[in-house]
């Protein structure tokens, strides 16, 4: 049986933000080219559960997609209204719970998506598994941290590296081992 993972899939700022000061994530368009999608489609193809925080779905859906993460069970992180609406479900009890929960089941992995809150509570519990971070070639030099500081120490392993000619970089990690 084949251990089902939770994988960080998220872009950032060469300084470490995913977001500016407002939470506008325009940046990203500077590393946009016609038939690249850095690996984008291939990952989604591997997991069957996006979670997500509230204020990354919103910015999701503000894409104006049909149906972002079709054929997906998706957990919006939200205290605000615990519902679901088709295969979306708002989720407002314990997180680190949710996860063990879904990693314990049989299936694909499951993609964190963001935002900063949802990866900072999964780092403190260390439930993330595997990280796959795209680096984005622009200093922001203010706004919203990847990584939130008062998380335990865990140590990485490279598995894979990427480089595109838009100065887009990606870096793979798995978590190896904690402290």
């Amino acid at each position: 049986m084949r251990i089902r993972k939770a994988v960080l899939f998220i872009a950032m700022s060469l300084d470490g933000y995913i977001a500016d000061e407002n939470g506008d994530i325009g940046f990203l368009n500077s590393v946009e080219m016609e038939g690249e999608d850095y690996g984008y489609s291939a990952f989604v193809a591997t997991t069957d559960v996006v979670i997500l925080g509230r204020k990354t779905w919103e910015t999701v859906l503000s894409f104006n997609v049909a149906q972002p993460y079709e054929g997906k069970k998706v957990y919006v992180i939200s205290g605000n209204k615990p519902s679901v609406e088709g295969n979306v479900e708002y989720y407002g009890d314990d997180l680190p719970d949710l996860v063990r929960k879904l990693k314990a089941e049989i299936g694909l992995d499951l993609f964190i998506d963001g935002g900063s809150q949802v990866i900072h509570t999964l780092l403190k519990e260390r439930l993330i598994d595997r990280m796959i971070i795209s680096i984005i070639p622009i200093l922001l030099g203010d706004g919203i941290p990847l990584f939130r500081p008062g998380f335990p120490s865990q140590n990485l392993k490279l598995i894979k590296t990427g480089e595109f000619t838009s100065g887009l970089v990606q870096l793979e990690y798995e978590i190896i081992s904690v402290d």
